[in-house]
């Protein structure tokens, strides 16, 4: 079961919005000025100074707009994300990408000089990366266009842009490179993810392959003559082999993508327990 929605919003994601509002409620009239922006924000040349930075960063936005996007995003792709993923998986993943966001303008800092980096920009495009991964082809409305978009295609626009915009030097201050930092952890992550339930299937299915034996006298006693290849019948199945058998079948059905995250977790577990009795 996954989790419960309050208010159209599953339980991380709702935490979340809180987070992003309260922090910015406090830079509006608590902590007005830079000096809260530059205490929680990401400066790549400081950054090893002030490690706590790579996290924080993603809750200090510039402004109500900034904030506005992001927590729409947040509000229209993460439900779906946690409730396929779960709490847990759903809020490491989020950081992970937001982390990515913050490495890679870290890592370019001498290519493409950024002064601040904040917003959560980074860990929603991750989000919104993790929805079109699941969910390719569901239509997504965006204003002002009169026909929906794919997700798939509204997720590659996105990257585009934000690959165009960091390879070209703009006055819009924002960082574009965090953008791609999201995507790429969030492509890393989904990728060995899909990577690790492949190799869990093909170890499962070679295991599943019904034993061959060859019995020569059955086999001449039967048939007059030449020995005969005879399959071994198989057990009875107990409960666990009849749940690998079922997700294996939906694989072949379906795809891997089909698969639910209990699915994929209970294959690797399966997968791992197998080769520790090897």
């Amino acid at each position: 079961m996954g989790p419960q929605r309050m208010f159209g919003m599953t339980p991380w994601v709702r935490r979340l919005i809180v987070a992003n509002l309260v922090v910015f409620l406090l830079q509006m009239t608590i902590f007005v000025g830079p000096r809260f922006e530059t205490a929680l924000g990401f400066a790549p040349l400081l950054a090893l100074e002030r490690p706590w930075t790579f996290v924080t960063y993603m809750f200090i936005h510039a402004g109500p707009l900034h904030l506005a996007f992001n927590l729409l995003a947040l509000f229209v792709f993460g439900g779906p994300v946690e409730e396929r993923m779960g709490g847990r998986q759903f809020l490491t993943y989020y950081l992970l990408c937001g982390l990515g966001g913050a490495a890679l303008s870290f890592l370019l800092m001498q290519f493409r000089p950024v002064e601040l980096v904040i917003g959560a920009s980074a860990a929603v495009y991750g989000v919104m990366l993790a929805f079109a991964w699941a969910w390719p082809n569901q239509p997504i409305y965006v204003f002002p266009f009169p026909e929906p978009i794919a997700a798939k295609w509204l997720v590659t626009f996105a990257v585009g842009i934000s690959l165009v915009l960091a390879l070209i030097p703009t006055s819009d201050k924002v960082a574009h490179l965090a953008h791609l930092g999201g995507f790429a952890a969030g492509f890393l992550y989904l990728k060995a993810a899909d990577l690790r339930v492949a190799r869990a299937e093909r170890h499962l299915r070679r295991a599943s392959e019904p034993s061959v034996l060859v019995h020569p006298a059955a086999g001449r006693a039967a048939r007059g003559g030449e020995g005969s290849i005879k399959t071994r019948r198989p057990p009875d199945r107990n409960p666990a082999q009849a749940e690998i058998d079922r997700v294996l079948d939906k694989i072949s059905a379906r795809g891997i993508e089909s698969l639910t995250p209990a699915e994929r977790r209970f294959l690797t577990e399966m997968s791992r327990k197998m080769r520790d009795r090897a």
